[in-house]
Order: structure tokens, then C-alpha cells, then sequence
């Protein structure tokens, strides 16, 4: 049930490798499955932070039962990851995290709670 969304005005050249390692932080950094783990990529997205249009990254990073010590843990390896494939300042991102209850995370017909 995690989900990581990103948000960029960088072109990305290798979607598959940076969504599969988005979708392997999120696991081990929630300590979900895998299988259950959903990440979402825009690139070349019209962009502005602090009214420029460098460099710049939103992401949003939601999951049941998300802890205060894991959103900590996954903006570092969030932002580590960003930085070192798309060379952008880990100053020029934002991050949202969200806890959602389980029973208002939909599935397979039903939800988790």
C-alpha cells in the first residue's frame, strides 16, 4: 500500500531503473512488501520553486500506519536517490507524507481495514 509519487521538471532518461529503485526504498523503508508498493513518475513537468524553474522535485510518499521515524528515514533515501540520478539539490525538493488509515485505503474490491 505504500505509493510514491514524483514530480519533476528534470527529463528522465531511465524510467524503469528510477522507478524500481523508488519502489525498493519504499518497501524497505515502510517495511512493506513489495507487491504492494505503487510509484508514479512525471518528468518535464512545468515547475517552479521559490520562482525559479531550476532543478526541482515534489514528491508524495503515503502508506498505512506511516511513522514519523519512517517518513525521517525514507525523505533521506528519498532524497539521496534524487539527488544522485537526477542531480538535484536536496534543497530544491518537497516531500509529503501522509498515514492513511486502512480503512480508507481501497483494494481488490474492499480496503485493508
Amino acid at each position: 500500500m505504500p505509493y510514491i509519487k514524483l514530480s519533476t521538471n528534470v527529463p528522465i532518461a531511465d524510467k524503469p531503473k528510477l522507478l524500481r529503485q523508488l519502489s525498493q526504498i519504499a518497501a524497505k523503508e515502510t517495511s512493506k512488501p513489495e507487491s504492494y508498493v505503487m510509484v508514479e513518475l512525471s518528468d518535464s513537468v512545468s515547475m517552479l520553486f521559490g520562482g525559479k524553474d531550476s532543478p526541482l522535485a515534489y514528491l508524495e510518499c503515503k502508506s498505512i500506519g506511516l511513522t514519523e521515524k519512517q517518513a525521517k528515514v525514507l525523505s533521506a533515501s528519498l532524497c539521496t536517490l534524487i539527488h544522485e540520478e537526477l542531480q538535484i539539490s536536496t534543497d530544491r525538493m518537497y516531500i509529503e507524507f501522509s498515514n492513511a488509515p486502512a480503512a480508507f485505503w481501497g483494494y481488490n474490491g474492499s480496503t485493508f481495514g
